[in-house]
């Protein structure tokens, strides 16, 4: 895909999951918004992956370790084709298996079950060793939010990725600078991340999170690393697309009324038909 046709399914995907928030009176839009290019990316020009084999053994893993941001990684499964956009509408449903947080039984194409910060970038560290010790050639792929960098346990996955030179594991930081309770530089300061990472071991790519040419480029990057793990810092805006929920923490799990939804779903129609122009 060119980088209009990223963007163009980027903005289809932020519909479909303001759409599912909405529907459900339920959910976390505003971190889902903010990865929605950098996943949109990965998933249709950077990943090995195969909708009609979901669970081939030797196709590239993805971890969402923000798992509470289901809304980003439900729509681009669908938009690629893993199950029918329809099945959006069952989010967090009783009548539905399309849980809150990101889930592996019943939704195909998701590689980890997340929810518990910290744990989704363990698994993925566990993913990328299997990989290594099987002496098979994919690559895993993770997100995390920058206020779930203040877990422990994710420091201990860094050293671990170190330690085991995990050359086929590139993590993205969402760098959106706030979470739940406000700006993450008041909530638990995590900068400067570059030097953290690095400090760990890590080879650390800093990018704009919203431009295509990038996202892509830092992820080529990361293909040509070889002896270490590569972090990808994504400076990002939360809520990205929609005017109300940008850069505000009160949108990081909340649902709009039918006031806001019929104006954040206006704002992307537009946006979605200025693309297709």
């Amino acid at each position: 895909m060119d980088h209009k046709a990223l963007a163009l399914t980027a903005a289809k995907a932020r519909l479909l999951g303001v759409d599912m928030v909405y529907t459900a009176q339920s959910g976390h839009p505003g971190g889902s918004m903010s990865c929605m290019d950098v996943l949109t990316t990965l998933y249709f020009n950077v990943m090995n992956v195969d909708p009609k084999d979901p669970k081939n053994p030797d196709r590239d893993r993805f971890v969402m370790s923000k798992g509470h941001c289901s809304p980003a990684v439900y729509p681009v499964l669908a938009l690629r084709g893993f199950f029918p956009v329809e099945e959006l509408k069952k989010f967090r449903s009783i009548d539905g298996h399309m849980s809150g947080h990101v889930e592996m039984k019943h939704n195909p194409g998701v590689d980890m079950s997340t929810g518990s910060l910290g744990q989704g970038i363990s698994t993925a560290v566990g993913m990328a060793l299997a990989g290594k010790v099987a002496k098979k050639d994919y690559r895993v792929y993770s997100i995390l939010g920058d206020g779930e960098v203040a877990e422990g346990q994710v420091w201990e996955a860094m050293m671990a990725a170190a330690k085991y030179k995990l050359d086929n594991l590139c993590a993205v930081v969402d760098v959106n600078g706030l979470q739940i309770d406000g700006k993450t530089c008041d909530v638990m300061p995590t900068e400067p991340l570059d030097k953290k990472f690095e400090s760990f071991g890590w080879h650390v790519i800093k990018i704009d999170g919203h431009n295509f040419a990038e996202i892509e480029a830092a992820f080529a990057e990361a293909k040509t690393v070889k002896g270490q793990p590569t972090m990808i810092l994504a400076k990002t805006v939360k809520g990205k697309g929609i005017s109300f929920m940008e850069n505000n923490a009160g949108w990081h799990g909340k649902a709009p009324n039918a006031e806001q939804f019929e104006i954040a779903k206006a704002e992307l129609e537009a946006q979605i038909k200025e693309l297709e122009g």
